[in-house]
């Protein structure tokens, strides 16, 4: 058995799970978000928690992967319920000469040293703010409440400009350290 899996989850107020044809369903004030859950993992709703364990009845899945479908599922439906009672919150800063962006509602436009702009179109389920202030990087807020689209998207809008060990540009979650390197003239002696 999984030790993530044998935790239950504590629902919070305001946040309704219902289960029907093996989907998870969670609501809450920040949003709906459902998780289809293998049928090898019997889900346990009752007095405001969750429980997961695994069906020993069911051959479908060998023993190893139900093992791994405990723990997952119990940290899919955990992340749906943090993310529609909470939300989640990713911050990024440009570091970079030049480097801008700008939104118009989830529509992103990104200034980064290319000949070119690069607008993102962000799904409607994840709210957008940039900031640009004089003498400081460029910054992006991103909101959700699922956490796997939100790290998608964080995901691809770092891919534009993937952050060099050299001189340290390109785009950074906040606090983020980057490793540097010396270059070529610091290692020839």
């Amino acid at each position: 058995m999984s030790r993530i899996g044998k935790l239950p989850i504590n629902i919070p107020a305001g946040v309704t799970v219902t289960m029907k044809d093996n989907v998870v369903s969670v609501k809450g004030p920040k949003g709906e978000l459902s998780q289809f859950v293998d049928p090898s993992i019997i889900v346990t709703i009752d007095n405001n928690t969750i429980t997961f364990s695994i069906d020993e009845n069911n051959d479908t899945v060998e023993t190893k992967q139900k093992q791994a479908f405990h723990g997952l599922y119990r940290a899919l439906v955990n992340n749906m319920v943090v993310g529609v009672s909470e939300g989640y919150k990713k911050e990024m800063e440009l570091v970079g000469v030049g480097y801008r962006v700008s939104n118009q509602g989830n529509l992103v436009e990104f200034s980064l040293g290319y000949t070119h702009s690069i607008f993102l179109q962000l799904p409607p389920e994840i709210k957008v703010e940039t900031k640009s202030e004089r003498n400081k990087n460029p910054y992006i807020c991103l909101e959700s409440a699922d956490k796997q689209l939100l790290g998608l998207v964080c995901a691809k809008i770092r891919s534009f400009r993937k952050p060099e060990p050299y001189k340290g540009k390109g785009i950074l979650y906040l606090g983020e350290q980057i490793r540097r390197k010396s270059g070529k003239s610091a290692g020839a002696k």
